[in-house]
């Protein structure tokens, strides 16, 4: 392998595509201390925050996407672009990369642009069973893709094709606190929990469903972990916990009986990797409606109930407390969930990458 390895990683715009790449970012620093590992992100969006926080460098692009009804910033989706890509041809002088990989999200697209016009290797890492545009974009002149979901072939070449599920969290990997001592953390009682969490953005549906069912939840002794989002405040007294982000989900995800989800891919698969048995409540916002199609890769294998975004006022919570209350439906949606967890994904993301940088 070549000495002082330089490497690329870029997109984000929400969790589901930052943490996975900060996942790869931190197993090649771990197998490769003295190589030089940078980020690229959007501006003003979360990543310019978390992988800092992580220990990386990262430069910003004036980037974003193209609102899909008529709206005046589009107009300047043109003048971002060209920007970016001028950017990141000025990021691929400076920083000489040995490899450039994309996650997803805005800013994969002028960086893993700028690197193919150059001639180096490229990877797309594609976390969901839909992809969004900028993948499917850079999928064309790729090296190499990984994915999470079969029959991704109906949208890159199958040759290209390495499906390594997606990377999760080290944190998550490596929690050793029991059921009791995670409640104990979050000042939970050791009672029957539910954990919600709509996405590191919040989901209003998902709150709005959870705040009208609170007597009922307290009514029948089952206590929530709720993260609501920073664009969401209930007043309403809660029989657990209510907080705007949760950072230790290590421990979030031990404490909880049942977790209430989003079903960004991310997701999916700590839950899978964890064994967690959840609800999934697709978001009705996002490309091609590919949350209800990752959701249902996990329904049609018995390992996960789904409610949909509409319904959840009314369904969500009554099927929360019949799953809590069934231990054999408990059992089998646990059983079922960790069957499809793909726990070394990460070092079999790592290794694709291997094979494009060797001498």
């Amino acid at each position: 392998m070549k000495p002082n390895l330089s490497i690329l990683i870029s997109g984000g715009g929400t969790g589901g595509h930052i943490f996975p790449a900060i996942a790869i970012g931190k197993a090649l620093q771990a197998k490769y201390p003295d190589a030089k590992i940078e980020f690229v992100g959007a501006k003003d969006k979360m990543e310019m925050e978390k992988v800092p926080e992580a220990g990386f460098k990262i430069t910003g692009l004036w980037i974003s996407g193209i609102d899909r009804k008529i709206s005046l910033k589009n107009f300047a989706f043109p003048f971002k672009l060209i920007s970016s890509v001028f950017k990141s041809f000025g990021i691929i002088r400076r920083v000489k990369p040995d490899i450039a990989i994309g996650v997803g999200g805005f800013a994969s697209g002028p960086l893993l642009y700028a690197a193919n016009v150059k001639g180096i290797p490229t990877l797309v890492q594609e976390q969901n069973s839909y992809p969004g545009i900028t993948n499917k974009l850079l999928a064309k002149k790729a090296n190499k893709i990984c994915v999470a979901f079969e029959g991704m072939e109906r949208f890159f070449e199958k040759d290209k094709i390495v499906i390594t599920g997606n990377p999760i969290r080290e944190q998550l990997l490596n929690c050793t606190k029991t059921v009791s001592e995670a409640r104990a953390h979050f000042h939970l009682q050791d009672v029957p929990t539910i954990l919600i969490i709509g996405g590191s953005l919040g989901a209003r549906t998902i709150n709005k469903a959870v705040e009208q069912n609170l007597n009922l939840l307290k009514e029948e002794g089952v206590q929530i972990l709720w993260q609501t989002g920073k664009s969401y405040q209930n007043t309403k007294e809660v029989f657990g916990v209510q907080t705007t982000f949760i950072t230790e989900m290590d421990l979030a995800y031990r404490a909880a009986d049942v977790v209430i989800s989003r079903a960004g891919a991310s997701s999916l698969s700590e839950l899978s990797v964890l064994g967690k048995a959840c609800i999934l409540v697709p978001s009705p916002n996002v490309t091609e409606d590919h949350q209800t199609k990752n959701a249902m890769a996990l329904v049609n294998k018995a390992a996960a109930e789904m409610v949909t975004d509409a319904n959840a006022s009314k369904d969500l919570i009554p099927l929360a407390l019949d799953i809590i209350a069934n231990e054999e439906r408990l059992k089998t949606l646990k059983t079922n969930i960790t069957a499809l967890g793909k726990v070394h994904a990460t070092d079999e993301i790592v290794a694709e990458i291997e094979k494009l940088i060797q001498p």
